[in-house]
């Protein structure tokens, strides 16, 4: 049988405008980053590859196998219209024209059933391999007709090694946790943490972490404070992630070091400013239970000359009218600082302040306080007068009377016991353990662990508003009436044990691990043990417990809650929002703090930074 011969298909050069993708191109929806990084290398080295269409009736053609070229090509002519000029295949596009629509069809199906994009491995080897022979990024970007930025990802992937690449090959790892493990300095425990992670779907995240373990990140506090420039000119070492653009510390010590340093320098700095202390705070904030016993001072008004005074109404005046000029403007701000005042020097005689270093990476200062060696001095000095200082007509300061009414505290200690007691729950060895150790001998002859009368310890404050513990623990007080219910009280024994037995091991560890939880008496017989106890089991008031007007700031003074909201918001005392809240009856302040602690628009407006926010989650009353 005779071969029939077709005529090969004619070169024929188009306009963009006459260009289009057909319907019979099967790529219909393409990646957006991909067409940019082909429109980068179109630009680059031009178009060596011609594409295939079929005219249509009114003279254009319609593109069944080189889409993605096409749309490029319109990408990077939007981009610079001058592309056409150094590449003229841009302006007058080859297009090969299929004789008729069949053919047309054909090309498409075959074009992109058989194209194979180069695997990623083979590229970043083959990228490599060009650098190893000298080639520097500029040629492997034009030579693949890629972008530089895109090359220099794939060569901190051809670093890589080789058990790495072959694992990415073998689909044994996920390309973006092979870029996770372009971070590692190690190689010996790249190929550790390779072996646990192969075959498994670990996030980029874990590798990371278990490849720099002791890596401190470039927006730590500690790092923005002492800055990347002044931790690498001492010598420290950092990695940048190309795929992320995060960046990693790896000298902890020596970021500790400069971190200390500096923050020690600057608080020398402020020490020539003629307080009588200032304390460095390696947290980043200054805790309630650290300042809550001490007075806080505020700047001495100053009080304006006649004459000052009516100048400060004319320049008030234009300001109104936004027509004060820069002079004036520094004129009005030198009288407002008249006005709002500053520290005297028998003020700074006795007080002094809190130099932290906050989330943020800035330079803080809590204060100033007067601490309480200081009162008597501060009271002589007449600083500290009237309420804050306590005065009792006596010669002696006073000793300054707890905020804490005795039901308050008794209410604060059951609200400490129920979070003890709910971290339990979730420790059954702990538990196991503590009850062993209080039934042996071991904990002594006289020691109470649990209070195995069986007492039911009292963990229910007066006031439940805002305690959130598990129902598990949620019983009535010895006593109580609730007791009496006919549902608590058991006739058949023998038919209940057999009821409770028949639950499994699992329902009785269960059972007497809240039961043990319940019986914790609060102090556990030993104020340190307790305490230990209380740290081991992961504890924490605020996991149970939110203060609310009800439950606690109703039962405090006016003065106590305007020193906790400073303390806090960190606010400005002097400002218009403080002397607002100030003014407030005593009900509508302790609304407002309910609101400070658990509305986030609230917060919001007294402008709450993270730090703060940690502030007022992390603090309970200091009446333990």
């Amino acid at each position: 049988m005779k071969r029939e011969t077709i005529a090969p298909a004619s070169i024929q050069y188009f306009p963009l405008a006459h260009l289009y993708v057909s319907d019979l191109n099967p790529r219909q929806d393409v990646d957006p980053e991909g067409i940019d990084l082909l429109a980068d290398s179109l630009a680059m080295i031009g178009l060596i590859q011609n594409l295939s269409g079929l005219l249509d009736a009114e003279g254009r053609v319609g593109i069944v196998a080189g889409g993605r070229r096409l749309r490029a090509i319109a990408r990077a002519v939007e981009r610079d219209a001058t592309v056409s000029e150094r590449h003229p295949e841009l302006a007058s596009i080859p297009v090969r024209i299929a004789p008729d629509e069949a053919t047309a069809r054909a090309w498409a199906s075959a074009e992109n059933a058989a194209r194979q994009d180069l695997a990623p491995v083979e590229e970043i080897r083959a990228y490599g391999r060009m650098k190893e022979a000298g080639a520097d990024v500029s040629a492997i970007a034009r030579s693949f007709g890629k972008t530089e930025a895109h090359v220099y990802r794939r060569l901190a992937l051809a670093a890589l090694p080789g058990p790495v690449l072959d694992a990415l090959k073998g689909s044994e790892i996920s390309l973006g946790m092979a870029k996770a493990f372009t971070v590692s300095q190690d190689e010996a425990l790249t190929l550790t943490i390779l072996a646990e992670v192969k075959g498994r779907d670990v996030s980029e995240h874990r590798i990371k972490q278990a490849l720099q373990p002791e890596a401190v990140s470039a927006t730590d506090r500690r790092a923005r404070f002492v800055g990347l420039d002044a931790y690498e000119a001492a010598g420290g070492r950092l990695t940048r992630d190309l795929f992320s653009d995060t960046v990693t510390l790896h000298d902890a010590e020596l970021l500790q070091h400069l971190f200390t340093e500096r923050l020690n320098a600057e608080a020398e700095t402020l020490a020539t400013a003629g307080w009588k202390w200032i304390e460095v705070e390696a947290d980043e904030y200054v805790s309630y239970a650290v300042t809550g016993k001490l007075a806080r001072l505020y700047p001495v008004e100053g009080v304006l000359t006649e004459e000052q005074a009516e100048r400060y109404d004319e320049l008030a005046e234009l300001a109104n009218a936004n027509a004060l000029d820069e002079a004036g403007q520094a004129e009005l701000d030198a009288l407002n600082a008249i006005i709002k005042g500053d520290f005297t020097d028998a003020q700074r005689a006795v007080a002094g302040y809190y130099v932290y270093v906050g989330h943020s990476g800035t330079l803080q200062m809590s204060g100033p306080w007067v601490r309480t060696e200081d009162r008597a001095e501060a009271i002589e000095a007449e600083v500290l007068t009237g309420h804050a200082a306590g005065a009792t007509g006596s010669d002696a300061a006073p000793a300054p009377k707890s905020p804490y009414s005795g039901a308050l505290v008794e209410d604060m200690k059951a609200i400490r016991l129920a979070a003890i007691q709910t971290a339990l729950l979730d420790k059954p060895e702990m538990v196991f353990d503590l009850l062993a150790f209080g039934l042996s001998l071991a904990s002594g002859v006289s020691t109470t662990v649990f209070d195995l009368s069986p007492g039911r310890p009292n963990s229910c404050p007066s006031k439940t508003d805002g305690l959130d513990w598990s129902d598990r623990l949620a019983h009535p007080p010895a006593g109580h009436e609730a007791w009496s219910r006919p549902e608590l009280r058991i006739e058949d024994l023998a038919q209940a044990f057999r009821d409770f037995t028949a639950a499994g091991k699992k329902a009785r560890n269960a059972a007497l691990v809240e039961g043990m939880a319940r019986t914790l008496p609060y102090g556990a017989g030993n104020a340190d043990f307790f305490a230990l106890i209380e740290a081991d089991s992961g504890a924490s008031i605020r996991k149970v417990w939110t203060p609310t007007a009800e439950n606690f700031f109703n039962r405090v003074s006016a003065d106590f809650l305007d020193s906790l909201h400073l303390d806090l918001t960190g606010c400005d005392p002097e400002g218009n929002g403080f002397k607002a809240h100030k003014a407030q009856k005593k009900a509508e302040k302790a609304r407002c703090m309910e609101r400070l602690f658990s509305d986030a628009e609230y917060q919001r407006a007294w402008r709450i930074t993270a730090e703060a926010k940690a502030r007022i989650d992390a603090w309970v009353p200091g009446c333990f």
